[in-house]
C-alpha cells in the first residue's frame, strides 16, 4: 500500500492559554495558542517537508473550529479530526513561574479528546504511514486508552514505526499507578522513546539518568530512547552507545513545545535515515539540530504556531 503519510499522531488537541502578562487594569492576560503535543510534533514535521496526519477530537465550539482551521492552514491532514457536538475543546492554562518552570491548570472534566472512541480509528487509515506516534493524554481514562491501544495494534501490525513521548501531565491522571502503566505499555511497543528527566525517574524510580535508561533497555528492548534534558541538553541512547549533546544558550520566554519541536526533529530524522543503523556521527548531527529547534521555540509564545524553519535552525547550528 502507498505510504501516504511520513507521520501519523494521535492525541489530544487543545488551546493553550499561555500567560501574556497584565493588562492595564492589572488582570492577567492569556493568549489562546493553538497547541498538544501529537500536533506539535506534526507541526514541526511539516516545516520539514513532511506529510503528517492528525487523529484526535475537539469540540464542535469556537475553539474546536480554531484548532480544524489551524491545523489545516498548516498543512497538517485533519480527515480523522473528529468533532464532539456534546464535549467543549480542551483548554489548558499555562503560567510561567519565577524559577522558569510551567503551571498548568486544565480545563479538561470531560474534554473532548478524551472522547475519542475505538469506532473512530481506521485501519486503513492508520496503514498510510510510515510513523505513529503518541503520547499518554490519550491513555488517562478508559474510552481514548482503549481509542489509543487499538491504534497502537494496528500500527504494529502494519509495520509503522512507533514513536512514544509519554509527556506525563499528572494532574490530569486520577491516580498515579495508572499514569506509570500506561507509560509501560506505550515502552512495550514503541522503537523510539522520546522521555524527559523527570518521567524517566518516575517511571523507574531510579535517580541515575544511565541506570534509569539501562533499565527500560533491558526489559523493553526499544532501538532509540532520547532523554530531553531541558536546559542541560539532550541523549541518544541507541544499541551499545550514548551519545550527548548541550543546549543551545537562549533567552526563553515559553518552554511550552520544546519536547515536541526536538520530538518533530528526530522523526524527520529517522525518516531521512535508516533506524536500524545509525553512527555515533549520526546521532550527534540529529541531537544537534533537534536541540536547535527546540531552543529557538523557547523564544516564542506558543507551540503549534511557533515553529521553526529549516533554514533558522540551519544557520544556529553552522554557528
Amino acid at each position: 500500500m502507498n505510504k501516504e503519510f511520513d507521520v501519523i499522531a494521535l492525541g489530544e488537541l487543545l488551546v493553550d492559554m499561555a500567560s501574556s502578562g497584565v493588562s492595564l487594569q492589572e488582570n492577567d492576560m492569556f493568549e489562546a495558542c493553538s497547541g498538544g503535543a501529537p500536533c506539535n510534533v506534526l507541526a514541526m514535521l511539516n516545516n520539514l517537508g513532511k506529510k503528517t496526519a492528525f487523529i484526535g477530537k475537539v469540540g464542535q465550539d469556537m475553539f474546536g473550529k480554531i484548532l480544524k482551521y489551524t491545523i489545516e492552514g498548516l498543512g497538517i491532514n485533519a480527515e480523522m479530526l473528529h468533532m464532539d457536538e456534546k464535549v467543549n475543546t480542551t483548554l489548558a492554562f499555562v503560567k510561567n513561574n519565577a524559577d522558569g518552570d510551567r503551571e498548568f491548570s486544565f480545563y479538561r472534566n470531560p474534554g473532548a479528546d478524551m472522547m475519542l472512541k475505538e469506532e473512530d480509528i481506521d485501519e486503513d487509515f492508520v496503514k498510510r504511514g510510515k510513523i505513529f506516534h503518541h503520547g499518554t493524554l490519550s491513555m488517562t481514562h478508559e474510552e481514548c486508552r482503549n481509542a489509543t491501544k487499538k491504534a497502537i495494534k494496528l500500527a504494529k501490525d502494519n509495520s509503522l514505526i512507533i514513536s512514544f513521548d509519554p509527556n506525563i501531565r499528572e494532574s490530569l491522571w486520577d491516580d498515579l499507578n495508572t499514569a506509570k502503566e500506561q507509560m509501560e505499555y506505550g515502552m512495550q511497543y514503541c522503537d523510539i522513546l522520546k522521555i524527559s528527566d523527570n518521567e524517566l525517574q518516575f517511571v523507574t524510580g531510579i535517580e541515575d539518568f544511565d541506570e534509569g535508561i539501562r533499565c527500560l533497555k533491558e526489559k523493553y528492548n526499544i532501538k532509540l530512547i532520547l532523554l530531553t534534558l531541558g536546559k542541560n541538553g539532550s541523549r541518544a541512547y541507541y544499541k551499545n552507545s550514548k551519545v550527548e549533546v548541550p543546549a543551545k544558550s537562549v533567552n526563553a520566554i515559553d518552554t511550552t513545545g520544546a519536547g515536541d519541536t526536538f520530538c518533530g526533529c528526530v522523526l524527520n530524522y529517522i525518516l531521512e535515515n535508516d533506524l536500524d543503523d545509525l553512527s555515533k556521527n549520526q546521532l550527534e548531527e540529529m541531537l544537534e539540530f533537534a536541540n536547535t529547534a527546540a531552543a529557538i521555540v523557547t523564544t516564542r509564545k506558543g507551540a503549534l504556531k511557533a515553529m521553526p524553519k529549516k533554514d533558522e535552525i540551519l544557520q544556529i547550528c553552522m554557528h
